[in-house]
């Protein structure tokens, strides 16, 4: 799609009225049953804003008579999509890595041997902040082309302190430039770069706590992530970097259970996290120490199916415990080079077993959830930013059941009509 085909009046603060009538609703409200179905819906938006949302029969009569209107023929609408786990800001790629996969290599083998994520460091160290913004644009484009209305977006592959802060610029500048919102997360505890092989400590010390402090005063941090396992960091690590992310008013979410059980999840709920991502070895415990604190399960079925895990997720003991789940692409370049929301669905259907319900209101009300953003976005509700997709399908379970294949007709972001 073309970026430039965003100019949103609505957005800016004009204050006339337009009326999306004709549909057929899935507004995710919490407050309702299911998918919070609206048969023979409306929606009215107004300065990038729903002013009404509910049964067409219901409208008020000002709507009618002073909006603009749009007759959506009978077609689904759901919250516009929310992709709450990117890298989607890098350089290069790591697709000799996949054939060392295809040879047998596991990913603890590739990241050993000097690859995985560090071997992206050197070429996004490479690239400008405006190079990285280009990098990126053709991923973030994908995605918006399905709906996406909110991406999340890591450092993470800078390892100093100019390369996290850059990588951050880079996120900052793609809202400037296209019809998203987005969502910064710090991840300089991602991996040790290797003049500190061995010394995570001095590591957190030198560069991990003093670009965090500084990427706080700048305004390029949004919240404060890490990779908590054994290629990586330890709890002892993160809790480092959570009490300085405490300390400074930050969110933190964490890389958990990935790959093994340290107790990340746990760790991350007992800060109140926003969300712990993955979890492939969460055990019960975790899980119900992520419910009691609001913490939501993000899970990645790119990185699971891309990697050929084994070992799923806990998705019934998450369910038993009460905890939210909310999925995401995950999109980066070694793990999980995905750039497809509706795949994303599909993939945590079929390999999950997710429930067509929770696959749409993870990829939408879940995952704002998971970026602190639900009173914002994610549902379609009054008084929430008019971000909404508009779908060519009979069915909701059509989003989830097709594989390869783009039903949005258009959507709808603070206000402002995109279409395909």
């Amino acid at each position: 799609m073309n970026g430039n085909k965003f100019s949103s009046t609505e957005a800016s603060g004009d204050l006339r009225q337009h009326l999306w009538r004709n549909a057929r609703l899935a507004t995710l409200d919490p407050q309702k049953q299911g998918l919070g179905i609206v048969e023979k819906g409306a929606i009215v938006t107004q300065g990038g804003r729903i002013s009404f949302v509910g049964p067409e029969a219901e409208l008020p009569v000002s709507a009618i008579e002073r909006a603009e209107i749009t007759d959506l023929e009978g077609r689904w609408v759901t919250p516009g999509l929310v992709d709450c786990h990117t890298h989607i800001v890098y350089g290069g790629n790591r697709a000799r890595e996949f054939e060392m996969r295809l040879e047998g290599a596991t990913y603890e083998e590739v990241a050993r041997a000097g690859g995985g994520i560090v071997s992206s460091v050197k070429a996004t160290k490479a690239l400008t902040v405006e190079g990285l913004v280009e990098a990126a644009l053709p991923r973030l484009d994908t995605l918006i082309s399905e709906g996406l209305t909110t991406i999340e977006v890591k450092s993470g592959y800078g390892l100093n302190i100019d390369g996290e802060l850059k990588m951050l610029r880079a996120a900052r500048q793609l809202e400037r430039v296209r019809p998203v919102r987005v969502v910064t997360s710090y991840l300089g505890a991602h991996a040790t770069p290797v003049e500190y092989k061995g010394r995570n400590g001095d590591y957190i010390t030198d560069i991990v706590i003093p670009a965090l402090e500084r990427a706080r005063t700048e305004g390029l941090v949004d919240a404060v992530d890490g990779f908590c396992e054994g290629i990586a960091f330890s709890t002892a690590e993160i809790t480092r970097v959570f009490d300085k992310a405490k300390a400074l008013g930050v969110p933190v979410k964490l890389h958990a259970e990935q790959l093994s059980n340290l107790g990340g999840a746990k760790l991350a709920a007992s800060y109140g996290a926003l969300s712990a991502d993955h979890l492939e070895y969460l055990d019960a415990e975790g899980a119900a120490a992520m419910a009691a604190s609001g913490t939501v399960a993000v899970l990645l079925p790119g990185a699971f199916y891309a990697i050929n895990e084994k070992q799923l997720p806990p998705v019934q003991a998450l369910r038993d415990a009460g905890a939210h789940i909310a999925i995401a692409t995950d999109c980066n370049p070694g793990t999980s080079p995905l750039t497809s929301l509706l795949l994303t669905m599909n993939m945590s259907a079929t390999l999950f077993k997710l429930t067509v319900e929770e696959c749409i209101a993870g990829a939408t009300r879940e995952g704002a959830r998971a970026l602190g953003l639900l009173d914002e976005t994610g549902t379609l509700e009054t008084g929430k930013s008019a971000d909404f997709a508009i779908w060519d399908v009979e069915s909701l379970a059509e989003l989830v059941y097709r594989i390869g294949f783009n039903p949005l007709n258009a959507h709808v972001f603070k206000g402002e009509r995109i279409d395909r």
